[in-house]
């Protein structure tokens, strides 16, 4: 039986920071699948692998911190690192209370956002 490798979701409405950060991940040697929404996110068929979602705050429509919310409402245990370029102390305060692996500020380090992708990944075994 072979395992299903581990997949990255990018939920990031600016397509040019879904494709840096699918660059980025993919050069550590897992898979990555991008979204422009959270409703996308909903509709597309995920593999049953370990997984983790990196999500902007701001989106069209629902807005990341909402988001969280439905997921865990409907049931669905995914580790979220957040990346927003208008954070705020409050912000964040909110999103990891809600379980957050991280919260990371727009511009943040490369391995920054790796770590963050790995503790996630390692909280869905």
């Amino acid at each position: 039986m072979t395992e299903v490798p581990s997949v990255v979701f990018v939920v990031d409405d600016d397509p040019s920071v879904r494709r840096a950060i699918k660059r980025l991940v993919e050069s550590v040697g897992l898979r990555v699948e991008g979204f422009g929404s959270a409703q996308e996110f909903l509709r597309s068929q995920r593999p049953d692998a370990h997984s983790c979602l990196v999500l902007d705050v701001r989106l069209p429509g629902i807005s990341g911190l909402d988001f969280q919310r439905e997921l865990r409402e409907a049931n669905i245990h995914i580790p979220i690192i957040f990346i927003t370029a208008h954070g705020d102390i409050p912000m964040t305060v909110r999103a990891m209370k809600a379980g957050a692996v991280e919260f990371l500020t727009k511009p943040f380090r490369d391995q920054e956002l790796l770590d963050a992708i790995q503790q996630g990944l390692n909280r869905d075994l």
